[in-house]
């Protein structure tokens, strides 16, 4: 059952890379974020010529979910055209880490192969709450 979710994940993801805004880099990225109840949401990147205000399809995704009040997630994939696996930036990382907490994050290639990894092996010493509220 995990798998065959998980797969539907991976597959909207590799779909939302069609919506991706990337002049600059031409380098597509989608993500689709599953929450505890089911729900996807998705994203891909959105480039700016003013770098900083970019924004990747991971943050797209976990924005959209938290602005309609969903804020319990269980996996996000991430898609790129990359041949590799491309992890999310430090940014995101702890964008999952503070908002999303311990989930998968499934990474899919240029050929549709995935691997799967978690919050903590992504940022294995992530600052977040337990440090604030010490």
């Amino acid at each position: 059952m995990k798998n065959e979710i998980y797969t539907q994940l991976a597959e909207k993801a590799v779909e939302m890379k069609k919506f991706s805004q990337c002049a600059y880099s031409n380098f597509h990225v989608g993500a689709a974020l599953l929450a505890k109840d089911g729900t996807v949401f998705t994203g891909c990147n959105i480039e700016s010529s003013s770098y900083s205000l970019t924004i990747c399809a991971e943050r797209v995704a976990i924005f959209k979910a938290i602005s309609e009040g969903v804020k319990e997630f269980d996996a996000i994939a991430i898609s790129s055209d990359y041949e590799g696996f491309c992890s999310p930036c430090g940014s995101c990382r702890q964008i999952i880490s503070d908002l999303c907490g311990s989930i998968d994050i499934i990474l899919v290639n240029n050929k549709n192969e995935t691997k799967i990894y978690n919050t903590a092996d992504m940022l294995p010493y992530a600052f977040g709450d337990d440090v604030l509220n010490s």
